[in-house]
């Protein structure tokens, strides 16, 4: 049984005590608090140098990406610094379409004379191997992500269409006569690593490109 103990006070401190009491326990929440507030106000600066600064996460770092199992025709979509990233594996035929006298009329500028990709893509695929395409997936008209139309017919050679205002593009990302859109799809500076693994955001070695080369995003 827990043993009882009964605090006996004189008569004459019954009424002071609880009022002491109050007194010096806001006291010490008072200190304690205004000490709390000076710490987190001393350790703000060194806690805000820890995280990274707007531009170190604007600029972002290369991003690598596994093609091993993009099939002929078919396309995915990465991310990186905050814009999509079209990768398509083309067909042969979407290939011998490319370079087809009859798309090349279509366009308004065939043969990529506009600063919208590396010079190592300045070619008549726009791309470091024919078979894969690197694009940045937005309409040089207003910003808009164009859709992927890969399927080759009479009248369309496979491409993308922004369905926002019209806007088209063949499979090298190359924009058409007569749409809003003035430019070609910008190519992002890229890499590859080995046969199937691509770095985006990385030239290759003797190469310097950047994004904001190019003459519209």
């Amino acid at each position: 049984m827990p043993v009882q103990y009964a605090v006996h006070t004189p008569a004459n401190q019954n009424s002071s005590l609880p009022q002491d009491a109050k007194r010096r326990e806001f006291l010490y929440l008072a200190t304690v608090a205004t000490t709390a507030i000076g710490v987190i106000s001393l350790a703000w600066p060194f806690i805000d140098q820890m995280n990274p600064s707007s531009d170190v996460i604007a600029a972002g770092g290369p991003l690598t990406v596994d093609i091993a199992k993009l099939e002929p025709g078919q396309q995915i979509v990465v991310t990186w610094r905050g814009r999509p990233i079209f990768i398509v594996h083309r067909t042969p035929e979407a290939i011998a379409v490319l370079k087809a006298t009859a798309n090349l009329e279509r366009l308004r500028d065939p043969q990529s004379l506009a600063l919208q990709q590396p010079s190592y893509a300045a070619n008549w695929s726009r791309s470091v191997k024919p078979e894969f395409a690197v694009l940045v997936g937005i309409c040089t008209h207003l910003g808009c992500v164009p859709s992927y139309r890969p399927t080759v017919a009479a009248d369309w050679p496979g491409g993308y269409l922004c369905q926002c205002h019209g806007s088209k593009y063949d499979l090298a990302g190359r924009v058409f006569r007569g749409v809003p859109a003035p430019y070609n799809l910008p190519v992002p500076p890229y890499r590859y690593e080995n046969d199937t693994t691509l770095v985006i955001g990385d030239n290759p070695p003797g190469a310097a490109f950047s994004l904001e080369d190019v003459e519209q995003l």
